[in-house]
């Protein structure tokens, strides 16, 4: 089979192209389109597909990446959005959960309130109400009043209309009749219903998730929608799928309803690309660092195993998104990432990106401020005559008078020390996110391998590294492409859930068995359209549990089988196992309680079968060290200190070639620096491992 790999990035987008029978890849970096990031989706597919001359229509699967739902969170610029919700409960998105972010400030801005996903001007409640337990219709839906809140939020220009109905995840026919009246009022506005987004129970983070898929779908369904019939005006023949937040993938038809699902989703391509190319050098525990022109992604991953975050922590920017999400965390510290000083005279880096236009003033695309690639420009740490692989060319007097200009000027130093001292700056932001996720959470990170890799991860890696005592860095062999990379190496996977509240003292098993059969049928479902073989899909079952009087609940992996008093025995124990691991306790004596379960529905797809390098011996053939420079280092006292440094081209390193420091290894995707006195190796794998300890 013909795989194609899409990773958008706010400044490049990184393309991957394997023929599963040959084990040949083909590789493409092109500069992201920000109007219409599709553009170049599809241009670089295209080119990917001459260079292998195939045709477009012999792609088996494509899978794409993107951080467009993301980006549109954290720069608030989402749709103008309506709610329509249960009367008296319209400000349950501006209360949410009573918490601040600083606990003792009395002057904080509430992102939730400063920046509210709906404006309460456009928030208009509706006389209706189902009853829990069983669903019940108390109040029978107005439909008068609905209709009338649909044309008064259409003569608002309203872009994207959420509903949210208290306990609609019981029984959802009054928002399955508002989605009847929308569509016959105002079919073109983007409709997003909370019993079709998320199904479960407690109302602030339900109304939350859904009006953030109102929020993001007009915009991300445009360019879903854009990209989908591009590919297809293009003849390319396989579905597309798209990576969610929670590792599996949804069609373009899913992401278009729910786009909320793709917060997150080139992050997590990343993660899993890391953990695929550890695991080629029989490395399994792991903190990956994806480093890209935005942006940098961290995640942990103990014996080379995605962790899902704790309901608390599933959020995108300061919104709550009850979803399950793999626990990454992002960070405005990138390649673009503008170096400053601030109104107070702090040096700061940081999270203001110059993006992919105008970009870094190295670039010579119109940028004025100093950027973190300009810094690492005039340390001699790029090659500006090898950009890109040579297909773009540095200005790096522009980065030296930009550094002078706003930085060294104002803080009375050298350009190099301001670089430098910029770079220490972005390398601490990556180590206290490291920190934050490793150690904070019980994780050593002396027990872990660092995985570098974006365009920038390899530039940083060894000064995080050496500051967390992490013993050895791990660069893949395509390091801008490993997010690509790790669109191909995971599974189909879709995941469908639903609210169950019940002890499981007191189960209904009958009931229980249906409701998983159902969700079964849906996950079915979905693998026969993507025609998965029976013998490579698999049906996962998940509880989420809690003991009786905690407020929120814990992921269990739920037993096959049958639904007997074994299987629920069985159940009981592994949630004691659970919560043991994560509190360091659990209570056998308490009553555990079902909260909601879920069905992953898993198409296995063919691992990643990659060539490794030539073999040789430790020392690197002569062609292979292609010049050398003065590179500055930091003295350990905070000034500059110029020596002369190996450049090596990767293309040409073999597996057992040894480097030692200061050396500089280029390739078209990236830049990989080691530090003087360390020692780098190159495995089988062909990854390169530099030894830290």
């Amino acid at each position: 089979m013909i795989r194609l790999g899409v990773d958008v990035g706010g400044t490049f987008t990184d393309l991957v192209f394997i023929n599963d029978a040959s084990g040949v890849l083909h590789l493409n970096k092109v500069p992201t389109t920000p109007d219409d990031p599709s553009i170049g989706t599809i241009n670089g597919a295209l080119e990917l597909c001459r260079q292998a001359s195939v045709a477009p229509r012999d792609v088996g699967q494509f899978f794409h990446g993107t951080t467009i739902a993301t980006n549109i969170v954290l720069e608030h610029n989402g749709a103008r959005t309506g709610m329509l919700t249960t009367a008296g409960y319209r400000d349950i998105i501006h209360i949410a959960r009573h918490k601040r972010p600083y606990n003792f400030s009395i002057q904080q801005d509430l992102p939730w309130q400063k920046h509210p996903l709906v404006r309460r001007r456009y928030r208009l409640p509706i006389t209706e109400r189902i009853l829990a337990p069983a669903g019940e219709i108390q109040k029978p839906l107005d439909e008068a009043q609905v209709r009338a809140a649909v044309r008064k939020l259409k003569d608002a220009e309203v872009e994207a209309v959420a509903v949210c109905f208290m306990f609609s995840f019981l029984n959802p026919e009054h928002e399955q009749r508002v989605g009847e009246i929308i569509a016959a009022e105002w079919p073109e506005v983007y409709l997003s219903l909370s019993h079709e987004v998320i199904p479960q129970y407690r109302e602030y983070e339900r109304f939350s998730t859904t009006c953030l898929n109102a929020f993001v779908g007009p915009k991300t369904a445009r360019y879903v929608d854009n990209l989908n019939h591009g590919l297809k005006n293009k003849q390319f023949s396989a579905d597309l799928h798209l990576m969610q937040t929670n590792g599996g993938v949804a069609t373009a038809e899913g992401a278009v309803q729910r786009p909320v699902t793709l917060l997150m989703s080139g992050p997590v391509a990343g993660l899993i690309g890391g953990i695929w190319a550890s695991r080629r050098s029989g490395l399994n525990n792991v903190i990956t660092l994806d480093v890209g022109g935005t942006s940098a992604d961290i995640g942990v991953a103990p014996n080379g195993e995605m962790t899902m975050k704790h309901l608390l922590d599933s959020k995108v920017g300061a919104y709550q998104a009850m979803l399950p999400m793999v626990d990454i965390d992002t960070i405005g510290a990138g390649g673009g990432s503008i170096a400053y000083v601030d109104r107070g005279g702090v040096f700061r880096v940081g999270p203001r990106s110059a993006g992919a236009v105008p970009g870094p003033c190295c670039y010579d695309r119109g940028g004025d401020l100093p950027t973190s690639t300009d810094c690492n420009a005039v340390l001699g740490r790029l090659n500006p005559g090898n950009f890109l692989g040579g297909r773009m060319s540095l200005r790096i007097d522009y980065a030296e008078q930009a550094i002078a200009k706003h930085l060294a000027g104002r803080l009375d130093m050298s350009v190099p020390e301001a670089a430098l001292g910029a770079l220490k700056i972005l390398n601490h932001s990556m180590i206290q996110s490291i920190e934050l996720n490793s150690v904070r959470k019980g994780y050593d990170p002396r027990e872990f391998v660092l995985v570098a890799f974006g365009g920038g991860g390899p530039m940083q890696a060894c000064e995080v590294a050496e500051e967390l005592s992490i013993p050895i860095v791990v660069v893949p062999p395509n390091p801008g492409l490993t997010s690509a990379l790790g669109l191909l190496a995971t599974d189909l996977s879709y995941d469908y859930s639903r609210t169950q509240l019940s002890l499981l003292s007191k189960p209904d098993l009958a009931k229980l068995a249906r409701e998983f059969a159902e969700l079964e049928q849906l996950a079915s479902a979905q693998l026969d359209r993507n025609h998965i073989d029976a013998r490579q899909r698999t049906l996962r079952r998940v509880a989420e549990c809690r003991y009786l009087g905690q407020g929120y609940e814990l992921r269990v992996e739920a037993p096959e089988g049958e639904l007997n008093d074994a299987w629920l025995a069985r159940l009981i124990e592994a949630f004691h196992a659970v919560h043991d691991r994560e509190y360091g306790r659990h209570y056998s004596d308490k009553d555990v309680e079902l909260v909601n379960i879920r069905v992953l529905g898993i198409g296995a797809i063919p691992d990643l079968q990659l060539r490794g390098p030539a073999k040789s011996g430790p020392q690197p053939d002569a062609a292979a060290r292609s010049d050398e420079r003065e590179v500055i280092f930091d003295d350990g006292n905070g000034k500059s200190l110029k020596l002369r440094t190996g450049i090596y081209e990767r293309d040409l390193l073999k597996a057992g070639n040894r480097i030692t420091g200061p050396a500089i290894i280029e390739q078209p995707d990236t830049t990989t620096l080691i530090l003087p006195e360390r020692v780098a190796e190159i495995d089988d794998a062909g990854n390169i491992l530099i030894d830290m300890s």
